[in-house]
């Protein structure tokens, strides 16, 4: 047993001095408990949210538990790494909004994307331009993709519980909001919002069960259990499409893909080695390739599951606050996601209503990236507020991303400035212009 606290306890923030293995188990299972709990509402938004895109509801519940697993128990194992992971907001957001329903692809064709890009994931963590590529992307830019997919989320969730339709004059307006389904999702959205002020782990997965069972109380919604056999993971279990993803019309939403999990892995896991005191004294990560290399392992066995990228969770920090400090916090976490395979009932049980307020909430998380921009440069600050704004008015996350690419690039050559912008941001602006022009 000593060998395997040991064995995790790789650098001096990760071990305890002094501390006995019974005080480092509790600790990080703990932690890991912790870490679920903050992210155990993916186990209901994502299934509800790639159900829209026509595929099975249980099916993909059991997708994102296995995936989650895998990916997390990779993670504590490969990286160890006090971070969970699991199908990302924003990815899904992605993979149904934009590449299904928006472009008209088959979910199976968006799989085969999700499982090419993650092996260009896996390609860049083994090559050693992987640092080159993360730091090559202006911070600025990274951070108005992460506030735009917020945002889009936000847009998503407001008109997925009704609070938002659409009008032909002004294209939104609200809705009925003293109907039983916005009302509902606003009350949860408070709910979540002043739990999470509070310090109350969980405070997401709280809100949803909360004005879920207001429904089922009040005969609003079915409510079909609590525990039985998973679902069959038959409907979306080795169902991707590789050869269709590997069509022309696709390259821009492999690179979109890509670029997300890329830069939201790299985000989280300098988020969260910050908050646990590992990152070394020359501000490198230890162990990023092979954390790298656990996330992108972790995409690829998602497609096969059947669901859209797996990706580190910034809700791990919860769980470093809780005492994490190693990969066990992560093994842990994804044991959790196992044990959940058994309530797929209540699950499906789950209304719009209640999904919809939690993707409000982390909307607002999202978009908070925003104010840490540079607003002094406009050449920096203007080309990330398009990305955020195109997103969600476009109702499209790969054209926001292209039109923020282009314009930064555009600006920076008319500035005198062509020096400042990697040439890997004029690569991308052309593919995103490319496709535009001629897709």
């Amino acid at each position: 047993m000593q060998r395997v606290v040991e064995y995790f306890n790789l650098g001096p923030a990760a071990s305890v001095s002094g501390a006995q293995p019974a005080d480092f188990w509790r600790r990080e299972l703990l932690a890991g408990l912790t870490t679920f709990l903050a992210m155990a509402y993916i186990t209901v938004v994502n299934p509800a949210m790639l159900a829209e895109a026509g595929m099975d509801f249980g099916g993909v519940f059991v997708a994102t538990c296995l995936a989650a697993a895998f990916g997390s128990i990779l993670m504590g194992l490969l990286g160890n790494y006090p971070v969970g992971l699991a199908p990302g907001m924003g990815q899904n957001a992605f993979f149904t909004y934009a590449v299904v329903l928006g472009m008209g692809h088959p979910w199976q064709t968006a799989l085969g994307a999700v499982f090419l890009s993650g092996i260009l994931f896996v390609a860049l963590s083994l090559l050693p331009f992987r640092e080159w590529l993360i730091n090559a992307i202006p911070r600025n830019l990274k951070l108005g993709i992460s506030a735009g997919i917020g945002l889009f989320l936000g847009i998503v969730a407001l008109s997925n519980a009704g609070v938002v339709v659409d009008n032909p004059a002004t294209l939104v307006s609200l809705g009925d909001l003293t109907a039983f389904g916005p009302l509902m999702c606003l009350i949860g959205f408070v709910v979540i919002a002043a739990l999470a002020q509070r310090g109350v782990k969980g405070a997401v997965v709280i809100g949803i069960v909360a004005v879920s069972a207001v429904g089922w109380l009040l005969g609003e919604v079915e409510f079909k259990g609590v525990v039985a056999l998973p679902p069959s993971p038959a409907p979306v279990l080795m169902q991707l499409d590789i050869v269709g993803a590997l069509d022309i019309s696709m390259v821009t939403v492999i690179l979109t893909m890509l670029l997300v999990d890329v830069f939201d892995t790299a985000g989280t896991m300098v988020g969260v080695a910050n908050r646990a005191g590992l990152v070394r004294p020359d501000g490198s990560l230890p162990r990023l390739g092979k954390a790298l290399l656990a996330d992108s392992g972790a995409t690829l066995g998602g497609a096969l599951l059947g669901t859209s990228s797996t990706t580190s969770y910034i809700e791990s920090a919860v769980g470093v606050e809780a005492g994490g400090r190693t990969g066990v916090t992560a093994i842990v976490c994804g044991v959790a996601f196992l044990l959940c395979l058994l309530f797929a009932p209540l699950a499906q049980s789950v209304p719009a209503y209640a999904t919809a307020a939690a993707l409000l909430f982390v909307a607002c998380l999202m978009a908070r990236s925003l104010a840490d921009l540079d607003w002094g440069d406009h050449s920096e600050s203007a080309p990330a507020v398009v990305t955020a704004l195109a997103m969600p008015l476009g109702y499209s996350i790969a054209d926001g991303i292209g039109l923020g690419f282009i314009a930064y690039t555009g600006i920076k050559l008319l500035n005198g400035q062509y020096r400042e912008c990697p040439p890997v941001v004029y690569l991308v602006a052309g593919i995103f212009a490319l496709k535009f022009a001629f897709l």
